[in-house]
């Protein structure tokens, strides 16, 4: 599983002229699912993204968490994330899971998510064409990855 985290000043996902989620300070998760994953790695992956220490102290210094921060997780399902284009010019997505595999693992994540943060958060809509929108504070984006050991 992968989740793409942007520390964000806010963030917003439209479906039309529809918004289905919004936040302000916080974290912008963009999540993969890999055929492999289970639900142990969105537990792992929710605790490491909820506590990734990337919000600045007093002495503006990443030091604190966005539970820390009190700030808010927008998590946006992205299957692109395990594309593949190192052969060609037409991306790969082989080792994206199907969606009857990734939305389970990303409802997964959301709850563990929400279990961490102490209350839900707002999200995209399972795959749907969306316009996400951002400004990424810093900027601030790290790649997290966690695949299931078996």
């Amino acid at each position: 599983m992968i989740a793409l985290v942007q520390r964000v000043r806010h963030a917003r996902v439209r479906i039309g002229d529809r918004t289905t989620g919004e936040i302000g300070q916080g974290l912008l998760i963009l999540l993969g699912v890999h055929t492999s994953d289970t639900a142990s790695e969105a537990e792992w992956l929710a605790s490491k993204c909820a506590n990734l220490r990337i919000f600045p102290d007093d002495e503006d210094k990443m030091n604190r968490s966005v539970l820390d921060h009190g700030g808010s997780v927008l998590v946006v399902s992205q299957f692109t994330l395990y594309g593949n284009a190192l052969k060609g010019n037409r991306p790969s997505f082989i080792e994206s899971a199907r969606p009857e595999t990734a939305e389970p693992l990303y409802e997964a994540f959301c709850l563990a998510i929400s279990n961490q943060m102490g209350s839900a958060p707002q999200r995209g809509e399972f795959g749907a064409m969306m316009d996400v929108e951002l400004c990424n504070w810093g900027p601030v984006t790290l790649h997290i990855e966690r695949r299931n050991s078996e």
